[in-house]
């Protein structure tokens, strides 16, 4: 079992609806990544920004993202993860893809559609949690406004990494912040969180603060600028810290209903 997963954030201002330009810019960041990596981590939208007008883009426009998706992760070796809207059967979903270079890929819907933007009334939101295992880490992939909601991110399948990916906003940035670490140190787990940067046609300003905190609620990397973070996930820490420590043994079992 791999004692080590190698992740990069790309944290990056976004084109407003104009998913072939995002392919593009997001491809050249990627191809001039040279650190050894096996998951690199993409901001929620990442092919339009954080549109509540998915019909102004072609409906084909998910599955061609999804396509690129499975292409990167085949030709560069590395898994690869973000949300962008996706269409499908007469509806729309914020849905993040994690794509493993092998062809397969897993999917999770934002069960949280952000009611303030008016999110819930465009897109569809999910009711199942993923959890899934990619070189001997269990890792749940969460999308932004899921951040708020620590029940739904509760570490009851003793996964080892929890991730958000987002485009929150600056003026509720310390919120992000604060959360994240929360929700790392409440589940003993590595927490990663990869927004974006820049200004959207919505009037919304992003500061970026993507980050990855470790069990213990410690910042491992963090940046406000265009860049490409970089982390290592060590699973002996996660074994001393919870052998040590044992929190999660005495967790409260929620049951979630509609």
């Amino acid at each position: 079992m791999a004692k080590e997963l190698n992740v990069a954030l790309i944290q990056t201002t976004l084109f407003w609806e104009n998913p072939q330009a995002n392919r593009e810019a997001f491809y050249e960041k990627i191809k001039g990544i040279s650190k050894a990596v096996d998951l690199i981590i993409l901001p929620e939208m990442f092919h339009s920004g954080f549109t509540m007008s998915p019909n102004h883009m072609d409906n084909s426009e998910g599955q061609k993202t999804l396509d690129w998706m499975l292409q990167i992760s085949r030709q560069e070796q590395k898994a690869l993860t973000g949300s962008i809207p996706f269409y499908e059967h007469g509806d729309y979903f914020n849905r993040l893809f994690f794509v493993e270079p092998n062809g397969k890929y897993h999917q999770y819907d934002k069960r949280h559609t952000f009611t303030l933007a008016g999110e819930s009334k465009v897109y569809k939101g999910g009711k199942e949690r993923l959890v899934l295992e990619y070189k001997g880490f269990k890792i749940c992939p969460l999308i932004c406004y899921d951040l708020r909601f620590p029940v739904w991110a509760r570490n009851t399948v003793d996964y080892d990494v929890l991730l958000f990916v987002a485009n929150w906003p600056k003026t509720r940035v310390f919120a992000w912040d604060t959360l994240l670490a929360a929700r790392a140190i409440e589940n003993m787990a590595y927490c990663i969180g990869v927004n974006r940067i820049g200004s959207d046609d919505g009037g919304y300003e992003y500061s970026g603060h993507s980050a990855v905190y470790d069990s213990l609620g410690k910042t491992l990397v963090f940046s406000e600028e265009d860049t490409i973070l970089y982390a290592t996930l060590q699973k002996p820490h996660l074994d001393e810290t919870r052998g040590k420590l044992k929190f999660l043994q005495d967790r409260d079992r929620f049951s979630l209903e509609d």
